[in-house]
């Protein structure tokens, strides 16, 4: 009888570095490759153990001290939207969706510039070009998606119609943003929270239970929104569970409660390669 072996990716570690999201704290990062034949069910699978795209590579939060960054999603048959985000429904519902293949636009990045020079001067992305830009959005080994959003003619901007854009990912259980940015000087609106809603509603549509959001960040600012949503789980100690009250989880560990790297990827599950790749 034939037998075929789990996929066998290989996972290292980056280097300590100060942390983004929260002051006085270092970061590193679990990462492997994504290529080959079974890069989407390599993805899929450890999508679903907290693990997140950057073009082409995988990564998870992996710290010598901290164990802030949850990676967060969203259930989407049980979601309910609140008072608020009802109101930015109907405050955006002028927008116009459009889902193309990943390919970079002259207009994405006039609206990637303007929001990072607006809301991340000083981030790690600060200084891309447009060919950083290009390849981020286009080096996807997986089935990805640009949605733009744009307003009526009669409301653009100096930059025209398009409002706000994400990037997505679609996994064999939902969808996962992995990037999102939109128009500076609109707070009003609530893009970044809009985009959101507007995934779990194509979610649905497409009969997909989860939507990724990325990694909720207890005591940081800049991640607090996302604990807004209702029927939110977060991947903590191995599974995923309901996020409950926020105010209940902290990113403080002992060192001694981290397991050691080689223990952390022994954990992972892998996928059998007797699994074909999703067709497209």
């Amino acid at each position: 009888m034939r037998h075929s072996l789990p996929l066998a990716p290989q996972f290292y570690v980056t280097a300590p570095q100060p942390c983004p999201y929260l002051p006085g704290r270092m970061e590193r990062k679990l990462f492997t490759a994504l290529q080959g034949d079974y890069a989407e069910t390599l993805n899929n699978a450890l999508s679903k153990q907290g693990f997140r795209r950057s073009q082409n590579v995988l990564y998870r939060p992996s710290c010598a001290e901290c164990m802030a960054c949850l990676s967060a999603r969203i259930r989407v048959a049980d979601f309910k939207p609140g008072r608020s985000q009802r109101r930015t429904l109907s405050r955006n519902a002028d927008l116009t969706r459009r889902a193309t293949s990943p390919w970079a636009t002259e207009d994405q990045f006039a609206l990637f510039r303007d929001y990072l020079d607006s809301r991340h001067a000083d981030g790690g992305m600060a200084d891309m070009d447009i060919f950083e830009f290009a390849a981020m959005v286009e080096e996807t080994p997986i089935r990805s998606r640009v949605i733009e959003y744009s307003r009526p003619p009669e409301t653009r901007g100096d930059r025209g119609a398009l409002t706000a854009v994400c990037l997505t990912d679609v996994l064999d259980d939902g969808l996962s943003m992995v990037y999102s940015f939109y128009q500076p000087g609109l707070e009003r609106r609530s893009l970044g929270t809009y985009v959101i809603l507007d995934h779990i509603a194509i979610a649905r549509e497409a009969g997909l239970p989860y939507v990724y959001l990325g990694y909720w960040v207890p005591g940081s600012p800049k991640m607090a929104y996302k604990s807004k949503f209702g029927s939110l789980e977060i991947y903590k100690n191995g599974r995923w569970i309901d996020l409950g009250d926020p105010a209940a989880h902290s990113g403080t560990a002992h060192p001694l409660s981290i397991d050691p790297i080689a223990e952390q990827v022994a954990k992972i599950s892998l996928p059998d390669t007797m699994a074909p790749p999703q067709k497209r």
